[in-house]
This record gives C-alpha cells, structure tokens and sequence, in this order.
C-alpha cells in the first residue's frame, strides 16, 4: 500500500460550533488497515497551488527527506491530525478552530468545500500506539483529543473519560465521558483539576493523555504520582500553546520524547 497520496474533499459539516469534519476520499484509502487513534499527515498547499507530493515513498525519513526538497514556494504545510471515522474508501477528519490568529490547516478549514483536494502521508503502522489495558483506562485530553478518544471507545468498556472542551454546545455524542467546560478558564486548568479529583474504582488503573502539550505533562505527574506506573500511561503532546509544529522543540519536548523513547 503506497503511503503517500491525495485526498479529496466529498463532504463539510461542523458537529460543533468549533469543529470542522471532513470527509475525504482518495486511492489506496480502502486499502488501509483500520485501528484506534489512528494518524495521519496532511499536507495543505499553498494558496492558490496543486498539491506537490515528495516524489519519494518507502519508509518515512525518505519519505520527509524528500519533502524538505520540494522548493519552499511549492512546499505544502504538514499537520497531523487523527482519523476520526473510517468509510470503505473514505476516512473523516476533524479540525478544531481555535479562537485568535490560525494556521494554514486551520484556515484551509474554515473554508473547506468539496472538491477540494489535500495530501497525505499515513495513516502508517509505524506510528501505531498500543490500547491501553488495565482494570480501569483513564481517557483524557481536550477537544483535538476527541477523534482519538471516539476511537479508543470502540475498543475499551472500562474507560474513566474526561474531555474538556470550551463550553456545553462543545460537546459531542459520545458515551460516558464526563465533560469539563473551560467557560473562559486557562487552557487545560480545569481538566486537570477534574483528575486530580477523579476517584476510581480499586484495581490496576493505565492511562491515555493526549492535548495541549503541558497540559499533558501536568496529567501525567499527577498520574505517576498517584502510583500509575510510567509504563501504564500513554501521552502525546498534540499541540504547544504559542507554537507550532514548525517550531522547535523545547526543553520539555525533548524531555518527552526521551521519556517515550526509554
């Protein structure tokens, strides 16, 4: 299966007054194996250009080497995103439109219609993040974590969610999750007052973090302080305040990533 590829905008709908979902379709889209928390790299073209694809495949560092080498003027922006809901030869995927000044994914959402037509690199086994298993699953992140929380719901009937998001008509359709309204608070304060105060049941407990990148780092200490054994708890900083993917990596994300690595 090439891993690389286009897809094509088939339908637009806001779920929420936040959130743009987007279907796509496109080759080699049917052939793709399906599991939770799925990945993928989308790439946007510049505005008013096709999309350019590396003109490489096989593994990814020669895939992105040979991103790097497409002229900076043609060169499409990369953002990964999680595959919210897959069709037999269409995946959906879900934008989160932050308020304030936006990236080129963000914006290129705003105004997605059909027939418009993005790049892809994944989704790609490589990336594959284990299901957590334990007694109790604790689930939580904010509302970029949502398609992979949907996911990770068809797989797990012991989780403990928690989802904040900005305010009630945020939410989703989704079982069990216990939703926490920002209403104006800091960005991520509130969800890890929620676990802080969260009891659960006895037993062994694992975790799955994902969101805005110290926000996950905050759950996590918590966590490993409470006695969850760093093993047990999977994290991804999905997003940094002020930054973005194309920024460097910071102090802490370097930390992360060595943490993940060890």
């Amino acid at each position: 299966m090439n891993a690389t590829g286009l897809l094509e905008v088939t339908a637009v709908h806001r779920p929420t007054p936040r959130t743009v979902r987007v279907t796509f379709t496109g080759e080699g889209l049917g052939e793709l194996p399906a599991w939770p928390d799925q990945q993928l790299k989308l790439l946007v073209p510049p505005p008013g250009r096709p999309v350019r694809l590396p003109a490489a495949g096989g593994d990814v560092l020669r895939w992105y080497q040979a991103y790097l080498e497409i002229p900076e003027a043609e060169r499409p922006v990369m953002r990964s995103y999680t595959v919210r809901d897959r069709g037999r030869d269409t995946i959906d995927v879900e934008f989160v439109l932050h308020p304030g000044a936006v990236g080129p994914a963000t914006e290129w959402a705003r105004s997605a219609a059909p027939g418009q037509v993005l790049g892809r690199y994944g989704p790609d086994e490589a990336y594959r993040r284990p299901v957590p298993t334990a007694d109790t699953v604790l689930l939580a992140g904010d509302e970029t974590a949502l398609p992979a929380i949907a996911t990770l719901l068809s797989e797990v009937d012991n989780a403990l969610v928690f989802v904040e998001v900005a305010d009630a008509a945020e939410e989703q359709a989704l079982p069990n999750v216990r939703w926490v309204h920002r209403d104006g608070a800091e960005h991520g304060a509130k969800l890890v007052e929620s676990v802080r105060e969260a009891v659960w049941p006895q037993g062994q407990v694992a975790a799955w973090l994902a969101g805005e990148a110290s926000t996950v780092r905050a759950l996590r200490r918590h966590l490993v302080g409470r006695g969850i054994d760093k093993s047990a708890i999977e994290f991804t900083g999905y997003w940094r305040r002020k930054l973005t993917q194309d920024d460097a990596p910071t102090p802490d994300d370097l930390a992360d990533a060595r943490e993940k690595l060890g």
